[in-house]
């Protein structure tokens, strides 16, 4: 590995990128405790071409937080992006991989998102959310 290349922010942001999407991985039982499993795994939309998104749920025990990871793979930022989630109250966004602090643009949804209930995508609450270029958020929120 060149170490020497941290010297430039760049390579400083995927460093602690990695950091965080490890340390995600780690804490948050959705993301790890059924990788083998089929009940772990649910899509919320994998056939928006159009926008060229894909989002989906992943999910633990019962009762445990569940992670809804929603996907832009275009340059262009998606704003008032609705997206279908299995209950209300708000959901934390616990990380976004264009965050500053990763040498993206910083767009984002200010920590978190209100759902409303409004149906989407086969559920009874949505959230609105920007979905930033090029980028993954990872919002956190309680199955229904």
């Amino acid at each position: 590995l060149e170490w020497g290349l941290l010297e430039y922010a760049p390579h400083r942001g995927i460093r602690q990128l990695i950091r965080d999407l490890n340390e995600l991985n780690r804490t948050v039982p959705a993301l790890h405790l059924h990788d083998c499993d089929p009940s772990g795994f649910e899509w919320i939309d994998a056939n928006d071409a159009e926008q060229s998104t894909l989002t989906f749920l992943r999910k633990a025990r019962p009762g445990d937080d569940v992670i809804v990871v929603a996907c832009n793979f275009t340059p262009t930022p998606r704003h008032n992006y609705r997206v279908g989630v299995p209950s209300g109250g708000f959901w934390e966004e616990v990380l976004n991989t264009d965050a500053s602090a990763y040498g993206g643009s910083g767009m984002g949804n200010l920590g978190g998102i209100h759902a409303n209930p409004v149906p989407g995508h086969g559920r009874m609450h949505s959230v609105v959310m920007t979905l930033p270029p090029l980028a993954v958020v990872f919002l956190k929120g309680r199955a229904a």
